[in-house]
Order: structure tokens, then C-alpha cells, then sequence
């Protein structure tokens, strides 16, 4: 007589791992799926990356050599890597530069003759990018283009008559399915992985929804492959959600239909020319939905409108709540930018937004995302000034006329002094309030007069100006 315990093993599992099943039963291992011939076909498209920085010898001489008791070993071993007691250190270049290697990525190959995608980061900062294949031929690849925001590059090695692999169409994915990753984990090339769709449409990104997977994903893996079980690339695998820097059950793939995308432009003219208008935006939250009398939560709510900007020109205004772009429901605050990104500068479209409780159309023309945005300057903070706090807490006061109009405000109030319930809401001294509950304030008395005939039963929703940055607070009553 055997004795197990078999806790947590199924019991079917069980007898067939002790050499008996009952008649008729099906294995569960004749339900798993065979990975063998799949990686056969995708494998040799699927190559390594490696990068290398060269430094100056003026550069060289900043980090000196460290020993472990130094507070600063850690960093420069981690970001600047030297060689160890046993490696030759690299050879100088001719200006006395020394080649530092940065880091290993993966990569698939596109085309027979030669353009290769991956991540940007992969390849971001090299001054040199190194192709291997699975058959251990080596290239020097050119980078043929990079864009940032979608984390995608494409490189082309020297070569013809590649193996490819098949591009699929990441839509026809189901939650459930099974993938797998052919990738370079700590520079051990051509290692498989596989795991199944946890989630799509995942924001991670301004750009891009991902897909979520549970294949096991580590440093190495990025830029390499997401593949279905009919052998097509689906993604990119690209990110990882960890506490400790290593896979821990949960990774990103870039839909590689946006990334096909990209890498055309990226192809054609080296870059990527995306739509803008010129907004700074924020989620709808239930509470803000049914103060502002939205029918349901939806939409982008608009916090900052930039000057001069295609927003502006076409009148929209900080508060607003963008619904509807070029006739493409908003759903979440998320979509926007993918929408108006992949909309070609110079298009005039209509924007639906909602304002003071109803719906109006404006009509903007598009213009073109710069490749570097600056950062928005941060308005001056009011002084501070006197009186009596009303049933909010706030001690407000009125702002000249040409501050109004420097801030391009057609009315509004500075926060004074706060307290109570709008403190605990976050308001701070220096706050300016443009609006309690889709009224437009208009002076000191007006706005305390509005706060005086407040239900105290229901939220207040305060548009507030910070610095170049507007958004609404939510006062509940549970916060007075």
C-alpha cells in the first residue's frame, strides 16, 4: 500500500503520474499545448541585441576604480560597468575613448532583408548596436529610427534572405489564450517562455494600450516577440511589473498592429508624426461625473489649456469634458491622446466637450506633437490676505484685472487662507477657483454667496487653478 498526500494535486494527475488511469479518462497533459514545432518555425527570426557606449578618456577618468567599501561601488558597478580582476579592461578607441557595454536586448526580424524591430530602450544612447542571430552570425546594425513614446525601434542589418515571422492582429487576441516570448533573459539567447493573455487594453502608457500576460518576462526579454499559437507576433514584449527588478507574474506587450504603425513612419522618415491639441487632461471620476451632471463616467477631463495652442484657438477651456474626438467616443481619459496622435496634423475635426451641463461641438485643427515637449512654467502663488472663512473653510479675495488677463481668465478668486472642509479636500493657500459647480466665479462676494446656498447634503465640485494646471475638487459632505 502506498500512502501520499496529496493535497492540491488533482486526482486524475495523480494517477497517471503513478502509471495508472481509469479507462476512458483523458490525461491532462493531452490537453496542454505542444510549443515544439512553433518555436522550430518563429525561433530563427528571432535574434539578439546588444549595445555598446563609448566613453572619453576625459569622461573615463570621473568614475574611478572603486572598491566594495565604497558608498558609491554599487552605483558605478550597476551603471557603469568595469571589468573584473580577472578581464583585460576594453581597449581604448583612437581618441582614447573606451567602449562600455550598456546592455542586452532581443529583437524579430521583419523583412529578408534585414530591418529588425525593438524596444527603444533597448537601443536608446548606443553608439553602437550588435545583431546576432540564432545561427551566430554577427551585424552591426544601423538604427533606422526610435520613437520614445511608444517605446518601439527599428534597425537594419547588412543581409538578405532572412527568416521572418508572421505578423498577427493583436484584435482576434482572447483573455485566456495561450503565448509565448523567444527572447535573450540575462543574454541567454533563444529562451522560450510561455503563459497565457491575463488582460487587454491595459493603460501603461500615453500611446499605447498593452497587452498583459503572465509569461515569464526578465531583463533581456525586451524587444523580442509575443507569439500566438498560429505562430504570428501579436507584441513586443516591453515592460514588467515588479518590486524587486525581476519578472514577478505580470508583463506588458506592445500591440504590435500600433507598433507596425510606427515602425512604417519610422521607416519612411526616421520619426514618428503624431496629432496634438495642446491639453492637459485628468480621469472622470464618478463623484465629478454626477456633480457635473454627466449621464454616465466618461471622458477626458480638460485641467490646462496651452496658449496659442490648437485647444485654445478652437475655445476650449479648462473644466471642460471632452466626450467625443473626430467622432470617437472617449471612454477614458486614455484615449484621447492615442485618438488625437494618430490624427494627421493640419485635419480640422469636431470635438464634442461637456460644459455647464450640456453638450456643445467645437471644430479644431490638429497640430503636430513637437519630439520634445516643454515643461509648462508654473504660475506665481498669490500673497496671502485677510477675513472670515465661510462654510468651506476658505478666506478668498479678488484678483486685479490684469492678472485676469494675463491668466487669460474671464473671472476667479485666490485662496487666502484655508481650513476645514476644503483643507481636507486638498485646496491649498495660493489656489485659484474659477467656477463651484459649473457657475463661473465672478468676484470675492459672489463666490461666498455661491458657497452660502450650497446643499450641504450634496458634493461640491470646485474648478481650481494651480500654477498652469486646472482640475476639479470634490468637497463631499462628509469631509464639512
Amino acid at each position: 500500500m502506498i500512502s501520499l498526500i496529496t493535497r492540491g494535486v488533482p486526482a486524475l494527475l495523480l494517477a497517471g503520474a503513478l502509471g495508472f488511469v481509469p479507462a476512458g479518462a483523458q490525461t491532462p497533459a493531452a490537453q496542454l499545448p505542444d510549443f515544439t514545432a512553433l518555436v522550430e518555425r518563429a525561433g530563427p527570426a528571432v535574434v539578439n541585441i546588444r549595445t555598446i557606449a563609448r566613453i572619453g578618456g576625459q569622461a573615463m577618468q570621473q568614475f574611478p576604480d572603486l572598491d566594495e567599501s565604497d558608498p558609491f561601488y554599487e552605483f558605478f558597478r550597476r551603471f557603469f560597468p568595469q571589468p573584473g580582476p580577472q578581464q583585460p579592461r576594453p581597449p581604448r578607441g583612437p581618441r582614447g575613448e573606451r567602449e562600455i557595454p550598456r546592455g542586452v536586448g532581443s529583437g524579430f526580424i521583419l523583412s529578408a532583408d534585414g530591418y529588425v524591430m525593438t524596444n527603444h530602450h533597448v537601443v536608446d544612447g548606443a553608439d553602437e548596436i550588435i545583431v546576432t542571430l540564432p545561427d551566430k552570425r554577427e551585424f552591426k546594425a544601423k538604427l533606422i529610427g526610435s520613437d520614445r513614446r511608444t517605446d518601439v525601434a527599428l534597425v537594419k542589418i547588412d543581409a538578405t534572405g532572412l527568416p521572418t515571422v508572421p505578423i498577427g492582429d493583436p484584435a482576434k487576441l482572447k483573455v485566456g489564450e495561450w503565448v509565448i516570448a523567444i527572447g535573450s533573459p540575462f543574454n541567454l539567447d533563444n529562451t522560450v517562455t510561455a503563459g497565457i493573455v491575463s488582460a487587454k487594453g491595459r493603460d501603461t502608457g500615453d500611446f499605447l494600450p498593452f497587452i498583459q500576460t503572465d509569461v515569464a518576462v526578465n531583463p533581456g526579454n525586451s524587444g523580442g516577440p509575443l507569439i500566438n499559437m498560429r505562430g504570428e507576433v501579436v507584441g513586443i514584449n516591453s515592460q514588467i511589473f515588479t518590486t524587486s527588478g525581476a519578472y514577478a507574474g505580470i508583463s506588458f506587450a506592445i500591440p504590435i498592429d500600433e507598433a507596425m504603425r510606427v515602425q512604417e513612419q519610422l521607416r519612411t522618415t526616421g520619426r514618428v508624426i503624431r496629432g496634438r491639441i495642446g491639453v492637459g487632461i485628468d480621469s472622470v471620476s464618478k463623484e465629478l461625473a454626477e456633480t457635473l451632471g454627466l449621464p454616465k463616467q466618461q471622458g477626458a477631463l480638460v485641467t490646462q489649456v496651452e496658449r496659442d495652442s490648437p485647444a485654445e484657438k478652437a475655445g476650449v477651456e479648462a473644466g471642460d469634458v471632452i466626450l467625443r474626438f473626430d467622432g470617437r467616443t472617449i471612454e477614458r481619459s486614455t484615449d484621447l491622446p492615442r485618438i488625437v496622435g494618430g490624427t494627421k496634423p493640419g485635419s480640422k475635426v469636431t470635438m464634442t466637450v461637456w460644459r455647464k451641463g450640456a453638450q456643445r461641438d467645437l471644430q479644431v485643427t490638429v497640430g503636430e506633437l513637437p519630439a520634445d515637449r516643454p515643461v509648462a512654467r508654473r504660475g506665481e502663488s498669490p500673497q496671502r490676505g485677510g477675513g472670515s472663512a465661510n462654510v468651506l473653510g476658505l478666506v478668498v479675495s479678488d484678483l486685479p484685472a490684469e492678472r485676469l488677463k494675463e491668466l487669460r481668465l474671464r473671472g476667479a478668486v485666490q485662496v487666502d487662507s484655508v481650513d476645514g472642509a476644503a483643507a481636507r479636500a486638498g485646496l491649498r493657500a495660493g489656489d485659484l477657483i474659477v467656477a463651484v459647480n459649473n457657475v463661473e466665479v465672478q468676484n470675492a462676494k459672489q463666490f461666498n454667496d455661491l458657497v452660502g446656498k450650497l446643499d450641504p447634503k450634496r458634493n461640491v465640485a470646485l474648478l481650481v487653478r494651480r500654477g498652469d494646471q486646472s482640475t476639479f475638487v470634490i468637497i463631499k459632505p462628509s469631509d464639512r
